[in-house]
């Protein structure tokens, strides 16, 4: 009888280990959430830079890639919503044969979380005639909203629209 208590006694034991170790690499792995860093806003501020740089590529792909396969672009020069990746190449083909070189003016930036943001302000844009050359200034408003998405900042959701005159 004394055989079989200590017997069970030693499994017992051995389960309550088992079990306790379980409990203890649970609790060491797991740990606290962590929390992401909230952006500044000048990094948010920054991701126009990075926009500005691919449309200098000449690229539509290239622009493309900073916005997210579900973004929304109202455009400055066009009427159409566009709504999905081939929507956004298309538009960014015809805008880049103008050679659109961009800079902000003014900026209003709200970072939301750590993994959403918005920029709104306006901007300049120097487009250049691709038939003869001629440079002309249009200046627009703006609205970037960004999302942190599998670690990268891309665009869900981009309006642009020509500056309406003082009235």
């Amino acid at each position: 009888m004394k055989r079989q208590t200590r017997t069970r006694a030693a499994i017992a034991t051995a389960a309550a280990l088992v079990a306790a170790g379980t409990v203890t690499v649970g609790v060491s792995t797991a740990g606290p959430e962590s929390k992401s860093t909230k952006p500044t806003k000048a990094q948010i501020a920054a991701l126009f830079d990075g926009w500005n740089s691919a449309l200098q590529t000449g690229d539509a792909e290239t622009v493309a890639d900073r916005y997210a396969s579900d973004a929304v672009l109202l455009p400055t020069v066009s009427p159409e919503i566009r709504t999905d990746r081939a929507g956004i190449v298309d538009y960014f083909e015809h805008f880049l044969a103008n050679k659109p070189q961009g800079k902000k003016i003014r900026t209003v930036v709200n970072v939301l979380d750590s993994n959403s943001a918005i920029d709104a302000g306006l901007y300049e844009f120097t487009l250049t005639d691709p038939e003869t050359g001629e440079k002309r200034e249009v200046e627009a408003r703006y609205t970037y909203e960004y999302e942190k998405r599998g670690g990268q900042w891309l665009i869900v959701n981009h309006h642009s629209s020509v500056l309406p005159a003082a009235g």
